[in-house]
């Protein structure tokens, strides 16, 4: 049967999920040079379809040591295999897809702008209201992602429509999976979840790298190994359970704003790993993605906003 534990309270719960949201950010934002050396050995569907069943099956026994059920709810099925298809297969694979037409830089743009369809998506269906303080840190966290991978410039074409469509619905698509995770919560132990999730959304990808990839494993030097076992272990595996932990915790717009540090980490892991280099516009960006987090997880809303009768239940701020 599930683990169960008492609620925490709401300050020390949203204080967990944004410690979990930092783990998520930290071990994404690594695994952007692990790939880049990673996918220099390896192609790129076989190496996410390896390192996303080789998590799967180690979540798995952990969740059987912590006396999770791994057997999964009738009633839930539908919802796990729409969850693993839209937070997995889809942000995984589309992003991966895209890149056929557009730089890494663009393609990366493109997907990071999932905030803003969080946001929107979230309004209507979770009822989180686009405040004039979530606008603003959605400003500023997409400006500093445009501003991150635009230093190296930009040069799309009616050409690159498809790979402009294809990272636009992976960032669609993964903020639809995030909104609706809220809406229609699973109810299995948290480790079980995540464990069926990352098998069950990498699967397809496995497959297709059978059908369009030729990969030579045995082949693969050693630092290849041990990029897929980086990205296995911790892209794939506590990564993905500390995201789906922040998503329970927080609400859906400030949990995937946070998202926005992954690149920003990335680019400075980068550099200190592999000699990319850093230079002015990744420190311009880290501070305005930052910024963004900050408005986001602010408690009160802008007391101007009242003064100017904006909220329909104005009422005196005191300050």
């Amino acid at each position: 049967m599930n683990v169960t534990t008492s609620a925490p309270p709401p300050r020390q719960a949203k204080l967990v999920g944004m410690a979990c949201l930092a783990v998520t950010a930290l071990g994404w934002g690594l695994n952007w040079p692990a790939t880049k050396v990673l996918l220099q050995q390896c192609p790129p569907l076989t190496a996410r379809g390896i390192a996303g069943i080789a998590a799967s099956m180690v979540l798995a026994c952990v969740a059987a040591s912590r006396g999770e059920m791994l057997a999964i709810p009738r009633p839930y099925r539908a919802r796990l295999i729409r969850a693993a298809l839209l937070n997995v297969t889809a942000w995984m694979g589309l992003t991966t897809l895209s890149m056929l037409w557009l730089k890494a830089g663009e393609a990366a743009t493109l997907a990071y702008t999932m905030p803003v369809w969080t946001a929107l998506i979230a309004w209507p269906v979770l009822g989180e209201r686009l405040t004039s303080r979530r606008m603003a840190a959605l400003v500023l966290g997409v400006g500093g992602v445009a501003v991150l991978v635009g230093s190296n410039g930009f040069s799309l074409g009616f050409g690159d429509l498809p790979g402009i469509a294809i990272a636009l619905s992976a960032a669609v698509l993964f903020a639809s999976g995030t909104v609706l995770g809220k809406r229609w919560p699973i109810d299995m132990g948290p480790v079980a979840l995540t464990a069926w999730q990352v098998g069950l959304g990498c699967l397809p990808l496995l497959l297709a790298s059978f059908a369009i990839e030729h990969a030579d494993l045995l082949a693969m030097p050693w630092f290849g190994w041990a990029a897929l076992a980086y990205t296995a272990v911790m892209s794939m595996g506590i990564c993905y359970l500390t995201w789906f932990a922040a998503l329970r915790r927080l609400d859906a717009g400030t949990a995937a704003i946070g998202t926005l540090l992954t690149p920003i980490i990335g680019v400075v892991a980068s550099a200190l790993t592999i000699g990319e280099p850093l230079q002015l516009p990744q420190f311009a960006s880290l501070l305005l993605i930052v910024g963004g987090i900050v408005l986001a997880t602010q408690q009160r809303e802008w007391p101007w906003r009242r003064w100017l009768g904006l909220d329909g239940n104005a009422r005196p701020v005191a300050d």
